[in-house]
């Protein structure tokens, strides 16, 4: 079914849980106070690995106080359902609770009618996710021989009996959406999407789509990540560029706080982090039919692949495939384009293959047009990074200002952009892009409601 050109979606709610903090305005000031989130690892033993340091949502720590107002029945269910969630999947319910809370839906004076179950839908999207390696502890303990050897024939007899029972429902991917979908009775279309850092961008999409064609007239949309896990931590230092501890061959790479510095000469590679971000979308009449504050408006999205044999992802040409698809559809070009918010992951080969892409979509233009990346205040935060960023960039849409481009001193020439500086007018209409290892991209144009 064809999107119907007069159903405008728009931008009703927002919520975060990220290593700045757990609301808007901690968000925001940390932005454009160039705050960095970047600190000791404390959330599990990191003494046998290169890496101390990361971007951690500190004050995320699963209390019930951290989703947000709630009424008495969502609180006690949420709370029940918590020892059924990953970190994850909390982080994305909070982060879905207080975006709720935000748009106002919810609320006592309300108007009646406004919410119609069946025509409230979910998409979510996620990084792939990995169980806790103690959550096998006791098992392996009962399949060790008296030598301490494990005994891989004991295991179905001895082993799994040993696993919680509802283990495999905290690492499911799609339970993000569940969950919510389950807490708010949302009734309408849902789906889960699992492309890792271009998880947002495409959730964004799908669910403009499904409001256009009018299957949906509320949509929550987020996604949900991290590369703070025992597992994932290790998986990136073996298959990325990590920014380490011992590397002191950059200008100030030793202050973990600078270590994520997109597009900089000296970059060294990425900062791992967690985080997830919610919008609540919304048909613009629906919207203001009920009196909804208005944040920005979704006019251009699109998604594309680029790679080779093996996973190889040619994330140049993908991201220049989303990016053009995106402007294409928004109808901005790059001389209306405000500001860019980059994917920016600090790799010395990532930044230089979207600095590329950049100019074969926007040409020179791309040497002038402001361009911000939030992953240089807390890093890589996987499936959560890409919405995080959106939701910094509509912020800025907001206080009519942009952030500055963190930790950037010099320029690379092969990375020939415009970096941003905190005074800079974010105009009203910007680009965000995101990119996998794998060539999976993203992109997305919002824009300031025009009256």
């Amino acid at each position: 079914m064809s999107a119907a050109p007069d159903r405008r979606v728009v931008i009703t709610g927002m919520g975060v849980v990220c290593p700045l903090g757990l609301s808007l305005e901690d968000l925001w000031a940390g932005m454009v106070e160039g705050r960095s989130g970047v600190g000791p690892l404390e959330s599990f033993p990191c003494s046998g690995l290169p890496l101390r340091h990361a971007a951690e949502a500190r004050a995320f720590t699963g209390d019930i106080d951290n989703f947000g107002p709630l009424d008495g029945e969502r609180k006690k269910a949420i709370r029940k359902g918590l020892k059924v969630m990953c970190r994850e999947s909390q982080m994305a319910v909070a982060a879905a609770q207080r975006a709720l809370h935000h748009s106002g839906l919810f609320a006592a004076d309300a108007p009646a009618g406004s919410v119609q179950p069946e025509r409230f839908g979910c998409v979510f999207g996620s990084d792939y996710m990995l169980t806790l390696p103690d959550d096998f502890t006791a098992s392996v303990a009962k399949c060790r021989a008296a030598d301490g050897a494990f005994e891989f024939d004991r295991w179905a007899t001895d082993g799994m009996p040993q696993l919680t029972p509802l283990w495999l429902l905290k690492y499911l991917p799609n339970m993000p959406a569940s969950h919510i979908a389950i807490y708010n009775d949302l009734r309408g279309p849902s789906n889960s999407l699992t492309l890792r850092e271009a998880s947002g961008h495409l959730a964004l999409g799908e669910a403009s789509i499904t409001i256009q064609r009018g299957a949906a007239d509320i949509m929550v949309v987020g996604a949900t990540g991290t590369r703070v896990h025992p597992m994932k931590t290790v998986h990136a230092l073996q298959s990325e560029q990590v920014a380490l501890e011992d590397d002191a061959t950059g200008v100030g790479l030793r202050e973990p706080t600078r270590w994520s510095r997109p597009f900089d000469r000296s970059r060294k590679g990425m900062v791992l982090g967690e985080g997830s971000a919610v919008f609540i979308l919304e048909e613009l009449r629906h919207a203001q039919a009920r009196g909804a504050t208005i944040h920005g408006e979704i006019v251009g999205h699109a998604a594309r692949n680029a790679g080779l044999a093996g996973g190889v992802g040619l994330k140049q040409k993908a991201l220049s495939l989303a990016m053009r698809r995106a402007l294409s559809m928004a109808n901005v070009t790059a001389a209306e384009l405000s500001h860019i918010h980059a994917h920016g992951a600090s790799t010395v080969v990532g930044d230089r293959e979207e600095a590329a892409a950049l100019h074969d979509v926007l040409g020179a233009a791309a040497e002038t047009i402001p361009t911000v990346a939030a992953k240089s205040h807390f890093g890589n935060l996987g499936g959560g990074s890409g919405l995080v960023e959106c939701m910094a960039s509509v912020l800025a849409l907001r206080h009519g200002e942009l952030f500055p481009l963190l930790n950037f001193e010099e320029s690379d020439p092969d990375c020939r952009i415009r970096a941003a500086r905190r005074g800079d007018p974010s105009g009203n209409v910007f680009i965000s892009s995101a990119v996998t290892p794998q060539g999976q991209a993203g992109s997305i144009v919002i824009r300031a409601l025009a009256p």
